[in-house]
């Protein structure tokens, strides 16, 4: 049973900083529990990664590693946590996306974020052109 560390983390420290594509990245491969989201290393050979992988794989400031540092650099660098004491780290290296109530508890927290981010109104900035932009 999934503790409520590790969605707490996930909810409170990752989803801020996961981008867009990260995010929609993340809910395809646990929607599907793909074989090419892994659970005990960081990554095997690209595109075979662990969760912090895949979101460091479509984030600005570390999708220029394609090895093991990804994860690495985007749990440390962008979301300030100790890759070795994450909960999610933890809790996913266990079993990964075999852990059913885990894979779905994180894949839940994404698509509230997910409908949270289009919920959000328009920058003020873009207002003015919302008849514009596609729905």
């Amino acid at each position: 049973m999934l503790t409520d560390e590790p969605l707490a983390e996930f909810r409170s420290v990752w989803l801020p900083h996961i981008t867009d594509d990260g995010l929609n990245r993340i809910v395809e491969l646990l929607d599907k529990a793909s074989p090419l989201l892994i659970h005990g290393t960081f990554t095997r050979v690209p595109p075979m990664g662990c969760l912090a992988s895949h979101v460091a794989w479509n984030h600005p400031q570390t999708c220029r590693f394609d090895d093991h540092e990804a994860g690495v650099m985007w749990l440390s660098r962008v979301a300030g946590l100790n890759p070795a004491t994450s909960a999610v780290i933890l809790a996913w290296d266990r079993y990964g996306a075999a852990d059913f109530q885990l894979r779905t508890d994180l894949l839940e927290a994404c698509r509230e974020e997910q409908s949270a981010r289009r919920a959000q109104p328009l920058h003020p900035r873009l207002a003015p052109y919302a008849d514009a932009l596609p729905s």
